[in-house]
């Protein structure tokens, strides 16, 4: 009777979807049979935390991920304030219970041999667009930075004499990147080929062939056209580029606050995630090197 009430509640009064309804009271219905099954002696108000955290490590035993498992408990926390707000109840059981940490899903990146593929096998032509797409990949690759700082680049954020870019990252913070002489040459040649091509209406780096700077998906479309050409990755976007940039850093002994600093992370445990790359890198290659592995 209460789930009803509650179902009403939200239905009526909150204005939430059908849809939404019906899975929360398919998720409750499904943990008062799961209470009910374990003793049916309990009943809502009866029922502790550890209920609910057996009933969450069930889910997890059958094979349910962490995003269902806490869109149930989310259910659950709904109905438990609604029951505490109404006094049907007199604690709320699922309160400070916290769901299963989402696994991160590893970055992807392209391999050296694809990278060297793509700078030195290609055949690039020495028009303006070509020119400008492999200057765009190779800036991202050779200073990790996001998509939204390489459009808002200008010229004047290259200083050639010190070897390094001044970017604008999120929230205005700004860093200075270096970089070296393949992309020194690269930018020189670019940059002499597009005041050539399409003249220098614009203060910024990157332009279309009608002298406008060009947009972020513009650039998207640069990226995944030409990593189609040496890889077979699902993802083929700028933010591949900026993880193959950290992976091959840490792969060749980078530390790993340095790379922090290069790819402007706050904090030191979102650059992290790169080193589980290279060890799954190093787990690979000890699994197909070693005789008993």
């Amino acid at each position: 009777m209460v789930i009803e009430e509650f179902l009403n509640y939200l239905q009526y009064e909150k204005n939430r979807s059908r849809l939404t309804v019906g899975s929360y009271g398919d998720d409750l219905r499904a943990f008062e049979a799961y209470f009910k099954k374990m003793d049916n002696q309990l009943s809502w108000e009866s029922v502790d935390s550890d209920v609910i955290r057996d009933w969450m490590g069930s889910m997890m035993d059958r094979g349910n991920n962490a995003t269902s498992v806490n869109r149930r408990l989310s259910a659950l926390r709904s109905f438990y304030r609604y029951c505490l707000s109404r006094k049907l109840i007199a604690k709320d059981p699922s309160r400070g219970i916290e769901g299963p940490k989402k696994s991160r899903p590893l970055p992807q990146f392209l391999k050296e041999s694809e990278m060297d593929a793509l700078f030195d096998g290609l055949a690039w032509k020495d028009d303006y667009k070509d020119v400008r797409a492999k200057t765009i990949l190779l800036t991202f690759y050779a200073t990790g930075m996001r998509l939204a700082e390489l459009v808002g680049l200008n010229d004047e954020a290259v200083d050639f004499s010190m070897r390094q870019i001044k970017v604008d990252g999120k929230r205005n913070k700004q860093r200075l990147i270096p970089f070296g002489d393949e992309l020194e040459q690269a930018l020189r040649h670019f940059m002499s080929v597009r005041d050539g091509s399409v003249g220098k209406q614009s203060g910024a780096l990157f332009l279309t062939e009608s002298g406008k700077r060009m947009n972020a998906n513009q650039v998207r479309y640069e990226v995944k056209r030409n990593l189609s050409k040496v890889c077979t990755l699902k993802k083929r976007t700028p933010h591949v580029l900026r993880h193959t940039f950290a992976t091959s850093l840490l792969n060749h002994d980078a530390e790993l606050e340095s790379v922090k600093d290069l790819l402007g992370h706050d904090s030191l445990s979102t650059t992290e995630i790169y080193t589980h790359t290279t060890f799954e890198q190093l787990k690979r290659v000890y699994t197909n090197a070693h005789p008993r592995a």
